[in-house]
C-alpha cells in the first residue's frame, strides 16, 4: 500500500507545476488564458474523489469551483467557508529576470534569518501572486479528503480567471452567472494577508481585513489637429500633459480608517513610536519594505500609468489619452473621482474604465480568532495585526453576495526579503520553507474554522 503524500512536500510540486503554466493576463484578452492551469487544478481535485466544475466565461478564460462537504451541524451554525485564489498572473519579460519567469526553478540563497541562514526559493511569475496560495489550498484539501476527514463546515474552493484585470472574466462573471455556487457561504478567505514582516525587531503577521477600492479612469483631451510647425493654443497633447501633471502631483490628505487605526496602534504598541498624521514617516520607518503598502492606505491615490497620443512627428493630434490608476479608501469613491475631474480641467474628459468597491470587514470575529490561533501555534512569539491592502482582490466580487472577505495566505518570510516588491515585480519567488509553513497553518485553520 502506498503511503499518503505529505502535504508539505506536495505543496512544492503543485506550486512548481502551476508556475510552469503561462497564464499571463495582459488585460486586453490577448493572453493564453487560464484553461491549462484550470484543467490541472480540476485534475488534482478529481484525483482525490471530489467533483470540480470548470467554467469558461470566454474561450480559454477558465475557473474551477468545488464544494467539500463538512459537518452539517457546523454548516448550519456558521455557514460555508469560501477559500479562493486566482490562476492568472501579470506579464513578465524573461530578459529582465535572473531565471525564466515560467521555469519553476529552485535556487538556494543566503538570508539574514539566523534560524535558516540558507533557504531554497521557488521562482516564477505567480510565486507570491498567487499560485503559492493556490498550491497551499490544494495540498491542504487533498490531504483532508485523502484522510477521509470532514471539515467543521462546508468548504467552497474557487480558482479563478482574470483577477489581475478586475475579475470581469473570473470572480465577477461567476457571481453574475452562477451565484448558486456560493449558496450558504458566510465568509471568504484569499490572498495578500497572513505574511510576516519585521516591526521594530518583532516578527508580525499582517492579516488583511480591508482593501481600498479601484477606479481605473481614462483621460481624453480634445484639441485642434494641425501641422506641427504652426502655433496651436488648442493642443490636445499639452492639455493632457497638464492634466496628468496636476493629478500626479496632487497631495491627497492623510485619513485613517478603523482598520488602519488598529494596525497603527499595534505598531505603536510594539515600537513605542506614535503615529503623527502630519508626518507619518517616523512610524512608517519602522515597517521596512512593508511601508510602501501601509503608506498607501493612509490616503487616496491617483497614479497616471499610460500616455497615448499622435501618429506622426509633424502632426498635432486632435485627441490624446492617459490612464490613471486610482485607489480610494472606504467611503471616498465619489469624492476621489470628483477631485480627479476637477484636476483634469474643462478640456479633458474623464471616463470610467473599471470600478470596484472598497472593503472593510470586522476583525473581532471568531473566524479571525481561528486565523490568529493557527499562526501563533506555528510561531508563538509573533504578533498578528490587522491591515488594509492598498490593492484589491476577488473578495470585492464576493462582497456583492454579502460575503465578507479576508486576506490570509500565511507565509513566514526571511526578515530581509522585499516581499512587497515581489508582487508584480522582477524575480518573483517564494521560500520553500514559507510554503510549508503556510500549509501547516492552513491545515490548522481549516480544521478549526
Amino acid at each position: 500500500m502506498s503511503s499518503t503524500p505529505d502535504p508539505q512536500d506536495e505543496v512544492v510540486s503543485i506550486c512548481r507545476d502551476l508556475l510552469r503554466i503561462d497564464t499571463t493576463n495582459p488585460g486586453d484578452g490577448s493572453g493564453p488564458g487560464e484553461r491549462a492551469a484550470a484543467e490541472l487544478v480540476a485534475e488534482l481535485l478529481a484525483e482525490v474523489g471530489l467533483e470540480p466544475q470548470l467554467f469558461e466565461s470566454e474561450p480559454g478564460r477558465a475557473s474551477v469551483v468545488v464544494r467539500v462537504e463538512g459537518d452539517p451541524d457546523g454548516t448550519r451554525e456558521r455557514g460555508a467557508l469560501l477559500l479562493h485564489g486566482h490562476l492568472d498572473v501579470v506579464p513578465a519579460r524573461a530578459e529582465d529576470w535572473t531565471v525564466h519567469p515560467f521555469s519553476g526553478e529552485v535556487t538556494t540563497e543566503t538570508t539574514s534569518d539566523p534560524e535558516s541562514p540558507e533557504q531554497e526559493f521557488l521562482w516564477g511569475r505567480g510565486a507570491v501572486d498567487m499560485k503559492d496560495m493556490d498550491a497551499m489550498l490544494l495540498a491542504v484539501v487533498r490531504d483532508l479528503v485523502r484522510r477521509g476527514e470532514r471539515p467543521p463546515r462546508d468548504l467552497v474552493l474557487a480558482f479563478m480567471a482574470d483577477e489581475e484585470a478586475g475579475g470581469v472574466q473570473g470572480a465577477h462573471w461567476l457571481v453574475d452567472h452562477h451565484p448558486g455556487l456560493f449558496e450558504g457561504v458566510t465568509a471568504a478567505v484569499s490572498e495578500v494577508g497572513g505574511f510576516s514582516t519585521q516591526i521594530g525587531g518583532q516578527r508580525a503577521y499582517l492579516l488583511q481585513t480591508a482593501e481600498k477600492g479601484i477606479a481605473w479612469l481614462r483621460l481624453v483631451a480634445h484639441g485642434r489637429a494641425g501641422h506641427g510647425s504652426q502655433v496651436n493654443t488648442d493642443n490636445a497633447v499639452t492639455r493632457l500633459c497638464e492634466a496628468v501633471a496636476r493629478i500626479g502631483a496632487h497631495p491627497w490628505p492623510v485619513e485613517v480608517t478603523p482598520t488602519v487605526r488598529a494596525f497603527l496602534d499595534g505598531v505603536t504598541d510594539i515600537t513605542g513610536v506614535a503615529f503623527d498624521p502630519d508626518d507619518p514617516s517616523a512610524l512608517l520607518d519602522q515597517l521596512g519594505t512593508t511601508a510602501r503598502w501601509v503608506g498607501a492606505t493612509l490616503r487616496d491615490t491617483a497614479n497616471p500609468t499610460l500616455l497615448e497620443a499622435g501618429y506622426k512627428h509633424n502632426v498635432i493630434p486632435g485627441t490624446a489619452t492617459a490612464l490613471v490608476d486610482c485607489r480610494f479608501l472606504p467611503g471616498h469613491e465619489e469624492r476621489l473621482v470628483q477631485t480627479v475631474r476637477e484636476l483634469a480641467g474643462e478640456f479633458v474628459e474623464v471616463q470610467d474604465v473599471h470600478r470596484d468597491v472598497a472593503l472593510e470587514t470586522p476583525y473581532d470575529v471568531p473566524l479571525v480568532d481561528r486565523m490568529v490561533e493557527a499562526l501563533l501555534a506555528e510561531d508563538p512569539s509573533a504578533r498578528v495585526l490587522p491591515y488594509c491592502l492598498s490593492g484589491g482582490t476577488d473578495n470585492k466580487s464576493f462582497s456583492q453576495l454579502g460575503i465578507p472577505g479576508y486576506g490570509f495566505a500565511p507565509l513566514r518570510l526571511p526578515a530581509d526579503l522585499d516581499f512587497a516588491g515581489l508582487f508584480h515585480g522582477v524575480d518573483e519567488r517564494v521560500p520553500l520553507d514559507a510554503l510549508r509553513f503556510g500549509t501547516r497553518v492552513l491545515q490548522r485553520f481549516v480544521a478549526s474554522s
